[in-house]
């Protein structure tokens, strides 16, 4: 399991990923699950994947592999970044189809994969996609401006506390950190490092990115700080009248 997370803000975007792909007894593996794929001044394109690995793995060799007449990758050659979500979409069903024609039913093999595709596009404001192991895919807007894939819902109720779209981007990064660390807390399948980008609008390059990892100072406070918040603001709390 993983857990991607991707807000799309006023002031730009906040991207993050754990690096864990499976959790066994035994076996602890760790990929990094954010690409990058820049033209500089033209393009930016972020993706997150969640889902069977060798799926993920082959849209993004495909992604690298058709490149323009620059020895770009196609995909930054596109006129708005809706179409390089039809393009991702179209290349996950195709990996699928390939990948599922000797019966996975028969063999309880999961080949579904989802992905978060943000960026900016010149000409375009930044644009935030959710695409599903189908290929069909949703925009995220000013009222509902983030997604998450993967393991997602002990990272959920922070978020929809604390961001809207107007969040500025440091805000948004250090409620991102908070998410991934009750995530952490709560879940074996997700685990550090994170990785972590900040783009702000119009810049059309990412200048921010981060691998945090259980040594970073900032967020040992987070995780020191945050449990102790809640257990200082849980004890404030009023016990109820009518407990005997």
């Amino acid at each position: 399991m993983t857990y991607c997370v991707a807000l799309n803000l006023a002031e730009g975007l906040v991207l993050a990923s754990d690096t864990r792909t499976n959790a066994g007894v035994d076996h602890i593996a760790t990929f990094g699950k954010m690409t990058v794929l820049e033209k500089p001044g033209q393009a930016v394109i972020v993706l997150m994947s969640a889902g069977n690995l060798g799926t993920t793995q082959s849209v993004l060799s495909l992604l690298r592999q058709r490149v323009g007449d620059d020895g770009l990758p196609e995909i930054l050659q596109v006129p708005s970044l809706y179409e390089a979500a039809v393009k991702v979409g179209s290349l996950l069903r195709e990996v699928i189809a390939r990948d599922t024609a000797g019966g996975p039913q028969a063999s309880g093999v999961d080949f579904g994969s989802s992905f978060l595709l943000a960026g900016q596009i010149a000409g375009e404001q930044t644009r935030l996609f959710h695409i599903y192991p189908q290929g069909n895919f949703i925009e995220s807007t000013p009222d509902t401006p983030y997604f998450q894939i993967g393991e997602a819902k002990y990272g959920k109720p922070i978020i929809d506390r604390v961001v809207n779209h107007g969040t500025s981007l440091r805000e948004a990064a250090k409620c991102v950190l908070i998410s991934f660390d009750s995530t952490i807390r709560s879940n074996l399948s997700v685990g550090l490092p994170i990785d972590l980008a900040l783009y702000r609008a119009g810049t059309l390059r990412v200048d921010n990115r981060q691998r945090i990892t259980e040594s970073d100072p900032y967020y040992q406070m987070i995780h020191q700080g945050w449990s102790q918040g809640l257990r200082d603001t849980f004890a404030r709390l009023a016990d109820p009248d009518w407990a005997h």
